[in-house]
């Protein structure tokens, strides 16, 4: 008798992004391609990605990352996705629309990781372009299947500014790769013997940006350093504000207390939260998820967190007390000297709170998704 081979059905995912991560670093490049590579290991998914620049194994390029906004859009849109694909769109401006399950093949899933016209406006775009921005926006999302937000605060965010029917919505919140940043030992600081570090430092890493809060740690490092004479700040990062904050840090007179790395790959990122005693997020304005967050707690470090967004949400489930007020420096202060005193929870329970993000979870979550258009 002959034998039968089960037949597995398996379901066509095109994603779109903006840039891969080796030619552009940051949270959105960074959660694409480990979102793709998440997908790509599920026996269940095919899936093809596209973004500009330099792609991992598997990967396709729409082209160089730079030149004119009109050249990329053009060039994303030129070859339309596959007609039995899902696509996964994850920034506004860059892909082919997908039919839709209304036309009877495919579908289309947005990523909505930040409102681009609110984050222009926060950056000081005059009116009539932040009004495009929102108009493409809401003009590119109408057409959706479904959503997916890393948060219910962007959740609410999309009902109440682009008017989205909240049945469209998912949340499914970020993800980390955990032995990415796995620091190694647990710094004194964050043990539980409560002893403070022989060199605390405090660890931020963060787009030098407005809405980033740098500005308001310098302010509240003072009061730090009261608590804490030797203790140490490490910003990891670049921006429009660099020069603006390296000022600012001058001027308060910090220049032997405060360090700018500038920008930095993963090992030297690891072995910053391996010196650290403790992390801190202080944005200020529009933070969707707090990615970086997740990398600390991957790190085994705790991250000292405003209740900006959904921010929150990455620690609350941990210990509430690590979020502290925006924008209030006297807060931060307090909170920061408290860390470096002991009062963090230990390293195994930040990385074990981490692993509840992993990214095998993300991409389930986002296959049930796909099946509800694909069934």
């Amino acid at each position: 008798m002959p034998v039968v081979m089960e037949q597995r059905n398996t379901r066509r995912i095109s994603m779109q992004g903006a840039e891969w991560f080796a030619t552009a670093p940051g949270g959105l490049s960074r959660y694409f391609g480990e979102l793709y590579a998440a997908l790509r290991r599920r026996p269940d998914l095919e899936v093809s990605a596209s973004a500009f620049g330099d792609p991992p194994a598997g990967g396709q390029s729409w082209g160089p990352a730079g030149g004119s906004t009109l050249r990329r859009v053009r060039a994303s849109r030129r070859e339309p996705p596959p007609a039995d694909a899902i696509v996964d769109r994850h920034f506004c401006l860059y892909g082919r629309s997908a039919p839709g399950k209304r036309t009877g093949r495919g579908g289309l899933v947005v990523h909505f990781h930040g409102p681009w016209a609110a984050e222009s406006a926060f950056t000081g775009d005059g009116l009539l372009s932040v009004a495009a921005k929102h108009r493409i926006e809401r003009l590119r999302y109408a057409g959706a299947d479904r959503i997916v937000v890393l948060s219910d605060f962007f959740r609410k965010r999309l009902i109440d500014d682009y008017r989205i029917d909240d049945r469209v919505i998912r949340v499914i919140p970020g993800g980390v790769s955990v032995d990415s940043f796995h620091a190694l030992g647990e710094h004194r600081a964050a043990g539980g013997d409560g002893e403070p570090a022989e060199r605390p430092v405090v660890l931020c890493v963060r787009r030098l940006e407005k809405r980033m809060g740098i500005d308001v740690l310098l302010q509240a490092w003072p009061g730090v350093l009261a608590a804490r004479p030797d203790a140490q700040l490490v910003i990891v990062g670049s921006g429009s504000q660099d020069s603006v904050l390296r000022g600012l840090a001058e001027l308060n007179g910090l220049r032997r207390s405060v360090t700018f790395t500038g920008r930095l790959s993963d090992a030297a990122l690891a072995e910053q939260y391996r010196s650290a005693a403790v992390t801190v997020v202080p944005s200020m304005a529009l933070e969707g998820f707090g990615l970086i967050a997740l990398e600390s707690l991957a790190a085994g470090r705790a991250p000292v967190v405003t209740d900006c967004g959904g921010l929150p949400e990455t620690v609350r489930g941990l210990d509430p007390s690590l979020i502290i007020p925006a924008a209030n420096p006297d807060a931060l202060a307090a909170r920061l000297a408290g860390a470096l005193a002991g009062m963090v929870p230990a390293p195994m329970l930040c990385r074990r709170h981490a692993e509840t993000f992993g990214w095998a979870e993300v991409a389930r979550r986002h296959a049930e998704l796909y099946a509800e258009l694909a069934p």
